[in-house]
């Protein structure tokens, strides 16, 4: 999933659990090309780090900065940036068909999470 810094949705991906995040991303990547002239910057957890920093910067021209975890921090900490999607995927969770995963196929899962987003936006356009 990429969201923008309000937490908006720009594109998602589902696939088989057998896919690699890494390699997820790359297809959301994929899907965001050409869409967003002014996106320049990318963050991502620590999951995300490796060969996919480059990749992003070739394919797209954008600079993926992994947002990592600091060693002094001893349990739960909230870190910069990386709560945005975590918000996001909150706001999904509180519609029932989106709280479980009762799609068949992944093309349908990605409609629904595209739908979900659209009515969160439409409430925030017009809310009551």
């Amino acid at each position: 999933m990429i969201v923008d810094t309000l937490g908006l949705l720009l594109a998602v991906v589902v696939h088989a659990a057998s896919i690699q995040d890494r390699d997820g991303a790359k297809l959301a990547i994929r899907k965001i090309r050409g869409a967003y002239p002014r996106l320049k910057l990318i963050w991502a957890d620590g999951g995300y780090a490796g060969k996919l920093v480059e990749w992003t910067k070739k394919f797209g021209g954008w600079v993926l900065e992994i947002v990592k975890r600091s060693d002094d921090i001893a349990g739960f900490a909230v870190l910069p940036k990386r709560w945005i999607v975590e918000r996001t995927l909150g706001w999904l969770g509180r519609h029932r068909r989106m709280s479980k995963d009762y799609e068949m196929l992944p093309a349908s899962s990605e409609a629904m999470v595209y739908i979900v987003m659209i009515n969160v936006m439409l409430h925030r356009l017009a809310p009551g």
